[in-house]
């Protein structure tokens, strides 16, 4: 297979692997990114003669020390708590194959929707959004803490793999797509009251990411997949823990229509197989709806190219007003029902304790950190030690930052 390309300097523009290097035998959409045309690297590579520059960095995300770590790191329920609940890696690989399918609906480029789905977890925290909140309220005079900006230091700074550089050196769109997923985070179109994080400011000095626009179709899938991928998984980890019956979730209009269709077609049905078969109706019916409502608003605007969509008002990927107000729904269902419930605010309570007991005795005492996190470290005192210590903490799995606080306290809260 011959592969072309052209090179400029500090930038990658390899043909998408296919057709001899004529493109890809699925020809992508105009308003797609065009791997032909990435803007490339911070720091230049050769190109990789047998994948895209967006196939590259997926196997890049893939293969990271950070990914794997997800698989040890809360999505709702602590990891002890049972082998079927998600875990943020097995949430993360779902947010992937739904990415996956909105992809190929929209004639997006699926490598790096895909790239996109498997990195936008990777700055979580040990014991999800609890330990976010600790971390953040830590690190208050610090910048803060926010997870999709901690995403952008995982593969810009703390992953330790190669020789010529720190990070993933993940390309533009990609580095992009990390940060703007859920929309722009300055000028008109961004959220209100939400300053842009430090981390991403810092990094934005030295690579534009553009943070005033909207991020590419291929980001846009990304943060709908990610909805459609917690909302059914907790339905499903809620209903395994006996939060809910399935009486009380018929009082949510979107998962009443799908179980009621379930019964209908199998009146015999019940238990995990009912649960199962409404989840994936509820599944297909989000994608469905997305990749229709995407497609009205596509042929509305008619963008020609990836930079159309950046600079669009609104994003170009969405659920429908109708489908948006049952999420609304189902969203208030499971914050009442399983983010709330009593069980989980306690052993998240106890788990952001952990948190907070550990930054500040790595801040008091930098001698309990490892060897190499103590080999040049910042000065102590100093924000940049602060976020040093946060960068340790963030990168825990759960069953670690639980045994690092054994080792360092003589008593530890109990996560049960």
């Amino acid at each position: 297979m011959s592969i072309d390309h052209k090179r400029k300097a500090g930038r990658e523009f390899p043909a998408p692997p296919g057709d001899g290097g004529k493109g890809s035998s699925r020809r992508l959409a105009p308003y797609a990114v065009d791997p032909a045309a990435s803007r490339g690297r911070l720091l230049l590579e050769p190109p990789c003669p047998t994948r895209s520059p967006y196939a590259r960095d997926r196997d890049r995300i893939l293969h990271s020390t950070a990914f794997r770590r997800l698989n040890y790191k809360t999505q709702v329920f602590v990891y002890h708590e049972g082998d079927h609940y998600r875990s943020r890696l097995t949430h993360t690989l779902e947010v992937a194959q739904i990415a996956r399918a909105l992809a190929r609906n929209l004639n997006a480029d699926e490598d790096l929707t895909e790239a996109l789905a498997l990195a936008h977890d990777l700055g979580h925290p040990p014991f999800g959004h609890a330990g976010e909140r600790a971390l953040d309220a830590a690190l208050e005079d610090a910048g803060g803490f926010d997870h999709n900006a901690q995403s952008l230091r995982v593969v810009t700074l703390l992953e330790k793999k190669y020789a010529r550089f720190d990070g993933l050196n993940l390309t533009w769109e990609t580095l992009e797509g990390l940060v703007k997923h859920n929309g722009p985070l300055t000028g008109p179109h961004a959220l209100e009251g939400r300053p842009v994080p430090e981390p991403i400011r810092e990094y934005c000095a030295r690579q534009d990411l553009e943070l005033a626009t909207f991020a590419s179709v291929e980001a846009q899938a990304a943060s709908l997949a990610d909805d459609i991928a917690y909302n059914n998984h907790d339905i499903d980890d809620g209903y395994r823990a006996g939060f809910f019956t399935f009486a009380e979730l018929a009082e949510v209009p979107i998962a009443a229509r799908a179980l009621a269709g379930v019964r209908e077609a199998y009146p015999r049905i019940d238990g995990t197989r009912l649960l199962y078969e409404a989840i994936r109706r509820l599944i297909s019916a989000m994608i469905e709806d997305a990749t229709a409502e995407s497609g009205r608003r596509l042929q509305t605007r008619r963008p020609g190219s990836a930079a159309e969509v950046r600079h669009a008002p609104h994003p170009v990927i969405a659920f429908s007003d109708e489908l948006r107000r049952d999420l609304d729904v189902l969203r208030a269902f499971l914050f009442a029902r399983v983010y709330r419930h009593e069980r989980i605010v306690r052993i998240m309570a106890n788990a952001a304790r952990v948190v907070g007991d550990l930054f500040q005795r790595y801040s008091a005492a930098p001698d309990s950190l490892p060897s190499d996190w103590r080999d040049g470290a910042p000065a102590q005192g100093s924000r940049a030690y602060a976020r040093h210590v946060a960068d340790f903490i963030a990168g825990m799995t759960d069953r670690f930052a639980f045994a690092e606080h054994g080792r360092l306290f003589d008593a530890t809260p109990d996560l049960r």
